[in-house]
Parts: structure tokens; C-alpha cells; sequence
């Protein structure tokens, strides 16, 4: 992700977030790997699959994976906020 001017604000953040999601539903390539998944989420997967299979597992939630390469500024996607000078 582009570095921004400013900090985003909580309505530009849920914008990149969920263009981004739209596109990871749609197929398109993630910008983590499988195994930052499984390591930012072991929990979770924990909880549903068990300790056993939980290290075979990936998280498919397209929010979730959009919010960690957002996190991880991965996310090629910026807005132009137009601020008056």
C-alpha cells in the first residue's frame, strides 16, 4: 500500500477494506501467505477445527485476510481525500 499523506480516516479505512475484500471474493491473488494466516489467526482456527487440524487449515473470510494486508500496508489501493489548501 501506498503510504498516505495523512492517516486515513474510519470511513476511508472501511473503504479500502471492503474494496479489497470484494476483490479477494472474486479470486483475486492475496497478499499474504498462507502461513500468516495460519499464524495471525491460529486461534480462531483452533476454536473451530481443533488443534489437529487447525494446522492444515486457512482462514476464508475475505474481511479478515483484507484487514491483515491492511494492517500489514500490503493493500495496493489509496483514496485521494481532495483536501482543500
Amino acid at each position: 500500500m501506498v503510504k498516505p499523506k495523512s492517516p486515513h480516516t474510519r470511513f476511508e479505512k472501511a473503504r479500502i477494506i471492503g474494496a479489497r475484500a470484494l476483490q479477494i471474493s472474486m479470486g483475486a491473488p492475496l497478499y499474504v501467505t498462507e502461513d500468516e494466516l495460519r499464524e495471525n489467526f491460529s486461534d480462531e482456527l483452533v476454536q473451530l477445527y481443533g488443534v489437529s487440524d487447525a494446522k492444515e487449515r486457512v482462514v476464508l473470510d475475505p474481511m479478515k485476510i483484507a484487514t491483515l494486508e491492511y494492517d500489514q500496508e500490503r493493500i495496493p489501493i489509496d483514496v485521494d481525500p481532495h483536501l482543500d489548501d
